[in-house]
């Protein structure tokens, strides 16, 4: 028979331990509290697409830093684990599996090209660690799986916007197509080209050319000749500021039209000079936007890196910002942000007023139009048909 004395004792270390595991799981938690988040991220910060890979990363360490000004995640902290792909899709699987193996990142957003994107999707996808794409364009990108979101538009939304522009905002009724012959030249002038014919222009040619081509006489003579009221390019910044100064020098006519290829003030504005006066895009950033999210992005990235930043990097800003919300809103397992994404409505971005992601992972916002005038991009218009703007459901 047990004593009085005992059953005190046993009591006493009963509640002892119970003490000791309440201590032990509030230092847990305490611990838990403190370990920072960890986000994967992955840019071409060297190589070919190097100057876009510094955007975008320069705006990833501004949106972690804002972020974690702000209170991180519910007191917890971002940290960025980042890696530079060197627009090499090889390179980028290998870094997919490391941040899905070693890194313990809860999601991942790419900041690079459709190349690398697309090749490391079904690897987020079968991990089950959320991806945001930036701002690749081709479609494929989001077929990966529930998993996998995109932040921009669509290549065929935007050539579309960029039809829409022509056709319907500028009068336009023969257009020549200039693209650059990838993934992204390619997906805008397709779907450019079937929109504008759709809408009642004609297209006087469709003419591609190379990455890295610097001689484009030939080509525009040939367009020059075909006597068309707009000409479409669809390059990137370096392409598309000789394109520009070769139409000058031949003193072509047609209005041009570009797209967020070129949206970039160093590599593009500087570059082309007064030759680029008067050309319009499509893009997603809105410099003359009076909405204070895009004032404080524009001020502060100017202010800490030294120069303006482009739509990859507003784009990127958003995808972090967007991330941050849905984890501090839904959780920050996988499967919450993954949950979380597809709940995300009307948020207040860089880029606009992000209205949604459909069941694909892609988003619904307007599309912006900017001319250059005085060296500089200013507000033109804005397309929010939602014919053109709602990105398709498979």
């Amino acid at each position: 028979m047990v004593s009085k004395r005992s059953k005190i004792l046993i009591a006493l270390v009963t509640i002892s331990l119970l003490l000791i595991s309440l201590v032990g799981c509030t230092k847990k938690d305490e611990n838990t509290q403190k370990t920072p988040i960890k986000i994967g991220f992955f840019a071409p910060i060297t190589g070919p697409a190097a100057a876009d890979g510094q955007s975008v990363l320069n705006a990833a360490k501004l949106a972690v830093e804002n972020i974690n000004k702000q209170g991180g995640i519910n007191g917890r902290e971002i940290e960025l684990v980042y890696y530079d792909d060197q627009l090499d899709s090889k390179q980028a699987v290998s870094i997919a599996q490391k941040l899905t193996t070693k890194d313990g990142v809860v999601a991942v957003i790419s900041g690079s090209y459709s190349g690398p994107t697309r090749a490391v999707a079904p690897i987020f996808e079968k991990a089950k660690i959320p991806m945001i794409s930036a701002y690749g364009v081709h479609p494929d990108i989001t077929k990966g799986g529930d998993y996998v979101f995109r932040q921009s538009f669509i290549g065929p939304i935007q050539g579309k916007a960029g039809a829409y522009l022509a056709v319907n905002m500028l009068k336009a009724k023969r257009i020549a197509i200039l693209h650059m012959d990838n993934d992204f030249g390619t997906s805008l002038a397709d779907a450019f080209k079937q929109k504008a014919e759709e809408l009642g222009a004609t297209i006087t040619s469709v003419n591609p050319f190379a990455m890295g081509e610097k001689e484009f006489t030939p080509l525009l003579t040939k367009i020059k000749q075909e006597n068309p009221d707009a000409i479409y390019l669809v390059a990137y910044a370096g392409e598309g500021a000789q394109i520009v100064r070769q139409a000058k020098s031949l003193n072509i006519k047609a209005q041009l039209i570009g797209t967020e290829g070129v949206d970039s003030t160093t590599q593009f504005l500087q570059v082309a000079g007064k030759d680029a006066e008067g050309l319009i895009i499509t893009t997603n950033l809105d410099r003359d936007s009076d909405r204070q999210v895009v004032k404080d992005f524009l001020s502060q990235y100017k202010e800490k890196f030294g120069f303006a930043p482009d739509m990859v990097a507003a784009s990127t800003y958003d995808a972090f910002m967007v991330l941050a919300h849905v984890m501090k809103k839904y959780g920050t397992n996988p499967d919450q942000i993954k949950d979380g994404m597809y709940q995300v409505k009307d948020f207040d971005g860089v880029t606009g007023i992000i209205k949604g992601y459909n069941k694909l992972g892609e988003v619904t916002k307007a599309v912006q139009v900017q001319i250059v005038k005085n060296g500089e991009f200013h507000h033109y218009g804005v397309i929010d048909d939602p014919s053109i703007i709602t990105p398709p459901e498979q």
